[in-house]
């Protein structure tokens, strides 16, 4: 596909300029992350001998302290992020919105973490170096919880459009779906930004679009697809088979953690946890490849979908080259960076799919 030709040599020069920065801005933090965590791990244990907490209590202040240092780290590369997109008008927010903004959701990831050492350290305290394979169903059941509650930990409300809920309910029974809440999530003032997602499982499946979508920069076969295609996330059962891959990633994880930790004492000890942190840390990013491959094909098939549910590749062409122009994101990025961080097919190949569904349904 000729870039410059269907999204403008102006715009993929910006959107290159832009990511670029991003990208380092990515891979420094990453960097100043593990560093973080590598010092943690050989003096972290210290901190153990000062703590009454009991031998759980005290892991899981461990935890926590890790936790805040993983914050404090990665809080000046964020900031830079945001000094970047207030340069570049993708967003809005000022420095002090975007550092306590997100206190819920940090919350709930402290939350999470502290249930999960209280179980995993109470299983290594019953089971020795046992514990890991019950301690990966632990992990993939408080991921499963949050699965669940993750639709209330965002303000939103009912989608007030008539037609395109109306749309929505024809997209429903085209893909043997029940009626699923269609709601809209405020954050036009922090960012110009478009985007939707898929969220929930069973009965808070849900569907959130971004007023950002609905603000008339798009048009109305453009926000069609958009719901067509987080539609078929949930027709397609991909929350369930993402729960299903964390779980087959879990598992081999969970053992590493227990093989590494060894050493300390085994991760029923607090002494062990800074270690732990600094494992799972580096675990992540070698699954990160792994993890952007397995989304990047069910974001194409969603694409698919959307595409036979509205049969409007025009749509789906307006889409992807409005989310380069609003979000100045980079229709053909790096390699490394595709096969590292890209959870979508590029935009490039998402609008090449648009135009082969066309190629297909004139033949």
């Amino acid at each position: 596909m000729d870039v410059d030709a269907v999204f403008g040599a102006d715009l993929v020069d910006r959107a290159e300029r832009y990511e670029r920065f991003l990208l380092a801005d990515w891979a420094l933090a990453q960097v100043a992350l593990l560093v973080a965590l590598v010092l943690y791990a050989r003096r972290g244990a210290a901190f153990a001998r000062e703590s009454a907490a009991g031998r759980i209590g005290t892991g899981m202040l461990l935890g926590m302290l890790g936790l805040g240092i993983v914050w404090l780290v990665q809080l000046p590369f964020g900031l830079a992020a945001v000094w970047w997109g207030r340069r570049y008008g993708t967003t809005e927010v000022g420095y002090l919105d975007w550092a306590v903004g997100d206190w819920l959701e940090l919350g709930a990831t402290f939350l999470s973490v502290c249930l999960a050492l209280l179980v995993v350290m109470a299983l290594a305290g019953w089971l020795g170096e046992h514990w890991w394979l019950p301690g990966a169903a632990v992990f993939v059941g408080i991921a499963v919880l949050f699965m669940l509650v993750s639709p209330h930990l965002s303000s939103t409300e009912a989608l007030d459009d008539p037609p395109l809920a109306a749309a929505a309910r024809d997209y429903e029974r085209e893909q043997g779906l029940p009626e699923i809440p269609l709601r809209v999530e405020a954050v036009s003032g922090s960012t110009s930004q478009a985007n939707a997602y898929a969220a929930g499982l069973g009965p808070t499946r849900v569907v959130v679009l971004w007023d950002t979508l609905l603000d008339g920069r798009f048009s109305d076969a453009a926000e069609r697809v958009v719901v067509a295609h987080e539609l078929a996330h949930h027709s397609s059962d991909h929350l369930p088979k993402a729960l299903g891959w964390f779980a087959l990633f879990a598992v081999p994880g969970a053992w590493l953690v227990m093989r590494t930790t060894r050493a300390r004492g085994g991760i029923g000890r607090p002494e062990a946890v800074p270690l732990a942190l600094l494992v799972v840390a580096v675990y992540q990013l070698a699954l990160a490849p792994a993890q952007a491959w397995v989304s990047r094909r069910m974001e194409a098939e969603a694409d698919w979908k959307a595409l036979q549910s509205t049969s409007s590749p025009i749509g789906a062409r307006d889409l992807f080259v409005g989310f380069a122009e609003t979000g100045l994101g980079d229709p053909d990025p790096p390699t490394w960076a595709y096969i590292v961080l890209e959870s979508h097919p590029t935009l490039a190949q998402r609008v090449a799919m648009a135009d082969a569904f066309a190629r297909a349904r004139s033949r």
